[in-house]
């Protein structure tokens, strides 16, 4: 058995500070940086990059919407081709900075509000993917199996893989409970690391509702800026060495 962790970093902005990097980064095997729409700036981006080279975790752009008030968690009504131009722009924006080393950019995982929408309507699903298709077919889309943006890069020929999250619930459909819903986040590090066993193991996960429900875990994510994140990793990763689990980045 095997299964990629990632978590979501590099994003501070300016001042401000949000995540623990240069601690987590080293725990986990892929890394979703990002781009500077829903947070970080170059200055971050640009550190965060060399962090990721420095521990040899794997590195993907985490494109959102252009939402730095709203963390980008908020959903926006955008064109076909404001979609395609936005992923182009920050999907290169990571690659920027990989590419003066000598670097190669793994995979592409949309962030908050785009991200959920992604998984539900798709037309936004086949825009991000023919956008990644564009710029380059060999990077991994990472998305819920359940969700459109899997189905259209499967449609789209696109390498995909199914993320899982450690510290969310789930609806019945598989799709994430709203953040607005009580009981959306796990923060009970013990439960959480229980559930992500049952989706590695047994391909199951209990949803809000109590009825338990398939599931695809190819990699499990950590959001880097929750508060027990570090916690979290340093379980979770303990737990899956225990349970004969080998993590192991996406391209491997």
């Amino acid at each position: 058995m095997k299964v990629d962790l990632n978590a979501d970093v590099g994003e501070s902005y300016g001042r401000y500070t949000l995540g623990l990097d240069e601690e987590l980064i080293p725990l986990i095997s892929s890394a979703n940086i990002a781009c500077g729409f829903h947070a970080g700036d170059p200055v971050v981006l640009e550190k965060t990059v060399g962090i990721c080279e420095k521990a040899g975790t794997a590195i993907g752009a985490h494109p959102g919407f252009p939402d730095l008030q709203g963390f980008g968690r908020r959903n926006m009504n955008l064109s076909v081709k404001e979609v395609k131009a936005m992923m182009l722009y920050q999907i290169g924006a990571v690659d920027a900075f990989l590419h003066k080393n000598g670097g190669k950019l793994q995979h592409v995982k949309p962030h908050g509000a785009l991200y959920n929408m992604a998984a539900k309507e798709e037309s936004l699903a086949k825009a991000i993917c023919e956008a990644v298709l564009e710029y380059d077919k060999s990077l991994i889309i990472l998305a819920q199996s359940s969700g459109a943006l899997y189905k259209e890069a499967v449609k789209l020929g696109l390498p995909v893989r199914a993320e899982v999250f450690m510290d969310r619930a789930y609806e019945e459909d598989g799709s994430l409970v709203a953040r607005s819903k009580e009981g959306a986040m796990i923060t009970d590090e013990n439960l959480a690391i229980e559930r992500v066993l049952s989706m590695i193991l047994k391909g199951k996960v209990q949803a809000i509702s109590g009825k338990e429900i398939p599931i695809q875990a190819d990699s499990v994510c950590v959001h880097g800026d929750g508060e027990k994140a570090l916690l979290f990793v340093k379980k979770l990763r303990a737990a899956l060495m225990e349970n004969g689990v080998e993590i192991r980045k996406l391209c491997e």
